[in-house]
């Protein structure tokens, strides 16, 4: 039991968390994998779970649609067409071998806040949406539902290909969609009056201070590059003074990737690395590698990368190497909006903490493409071991209740805000 706004026992939360934890193995069976969980944009299995959360919507008291890129909306049926909008959600798709809450978790909550204020008298409309595209699993773009959501779609995308070679206007016209009005599925920023998502962690940060809840002040700015050292294919028995191995010259610039990101505070990733010939006495001519750096800013993103840059090129020309750098992927910071995050605050003081956590967040989230349309803020809920893209992804039933009651505390603060005009909130003036 948690206490209400006005310190009252408020409502027990406990059967809507096991409905939520329910639900979300129920969309895990929806799976292409026969061993774990993936669930990819355009596929049959992204047309069943939609079906799903479109009934749950309608049991929540919404109506519900498909928008023309594959997210499913819900909204309350008594709320006037044309009256803008509260939009809470989260995204439904995963990568290989997910766990069942990165992403559903916050379609799940969103839609037990919507049934707990389906009679509520609320000063804006209340929407929910589960984006249809987050991870980017298929077709290499990430953010694709919700950048359709915020008017960010780039008619290019149409061209994107899988791995079986199946164009993204191909798979579009396969599901039922028709590609070319994809860009019908945005929203006109006079439409939305913020948008709200609820979200596991993926770090260890609450567990190991005991905290289920956190406020997000920003989600990182993030960049991908591929790194290509190129080097000299030769025999074995080349002697050591005139070997160009591209391989060691990879991994010293690795090693030294992890160094000087770890000084910088600068979270960096080496996900792929690969070479050629990939002969074993041959030394390699080709060595490729990708690198993913954040940064709580895109300065501070830049600052790392150009130290990163630096090393790179003094190890390339000690060991007489060439390199190749391409940029595949840029995004600045997304700050959450301080009057929203004062909601999700109030929103968490109402479950019993009256110090609630900020937290910035190393993932990117929907909420990064949707700030492009309207202000934004995020609630983390912990999970075991800060442990995500994984099956043994982990929540507790406890925290699950607990961040149900603080969404809802919220939505009800934002309306307060909203209702006022309050000036320090400029999103938020009707």
């Amino acid at each position: 039991m948690t206490l209400g706004l006005d310190g009252t026992p408020a409502i027990d939360s406990l059967p809507a968390a096991e409905r939520v934890l329910a639900r979300a193995d129920e969309l895990a069976r929806h799976s292409s994998m026969e061993d774990g969980i993936e669930r990819v944009y355009l596929s049959p299995e992204h047309a069943r779970v939609n079906a799903i959360a479109a009934s749950w919507m309608r049991e929540a008291g919404m109506h519900s649609w498909q928008d023309a890129a594959g997210n499913q909306c819900g909204r309350r049926s008594d709320d006037p067409e044309g009256m803008p909008a509260l939009v809470l959600g989260s995204h439904l798709d995963t990568v290989p071998g997910a766990g069942r809450y990165d992403g559903i978790l916050g379609v799940l909550v969103a839609i037990e806040v919507a049934e707990r204020l389906e009679h509520v008298a609320l000063p804006f409309a209340l929407e929910v949406v589960a984006f249809a595209d987050e991870e980017g699993t298929r077709f290499g773009a990430t953010l694709l539902g919700s950048r359709a959501f915020s008017g960010g779609w780039k008619s290019e995308w149409n061209e994107l290909q899988d791995a079986e070679g199946t164009t993204l206007h191909d798979a579009a016209l396969a599901f039922g969609l028709d590609p070319e009005r994809i860009p019908l599925a945005a929203r006109k920023p006079e439409d939305v009056v913020a948008y709200l998502e609820a979200h596991i962690e993926q770090g260890p940060s609450l567990e190991r201070l005991d905290r289920a809840l956190g406020v997000v002040t920003s989600i990182a700015a993030a960049e991908r590059r591929l790194i290509r050292v190129v080097g000299e294919s030769r025999h074995c028995a080349t002697p050591w003074e005139i070997r160009r191995d591209a391989l060691q010259g990879a991994s010293e610039m690795i090693l030294a990737i992890d160094q000087i990101a770890r000084d910088h505070n600068s979270p960096a990733t080496i996900g792929h690395i690969s070479v050629e010939p990939d002969a074993v006495n041959v030394i390699p001519g080709l060595a490729e590698f990708s690198l993913d750096l954040r940064d709580a800013t895109a300065e501070g993103r830049d600052m790392t990368w150009e130290a990163i840059r630096r090393r790179i090129r003094e190890i390339a020309l000690d060991r007489s190497l060439s390199v190749e750098i391409e940029s595949t992927h840029a995004a600045p910071e997304m700050v959450c909006a301080p009057h929203l995050r004062e909601s999700i605050a109030v929103g968490i003081r109402s479950t019993g903490d009256e110090t609630p956590l900020d937290l910035f967040s190393v993932a990117g989230h929907d909420a990064m493409a949707v700030g492009e349309l309207t202000d934004v803020a995020m609630l983390f809920v912990r999970c075991a071991g800060g442990i995500s893209h994984h099956k043994d992804e982990s929540v507790r039933l406890d925290d699950v209740a607990a961040s149900i009651d603080a969404m809802h505390a919220a939505v009800l603060d934002v309306a307060l805000r909203y209702s006022a005009g309050d000036a320090d909130a400029p999103g938020l003036v009707p």
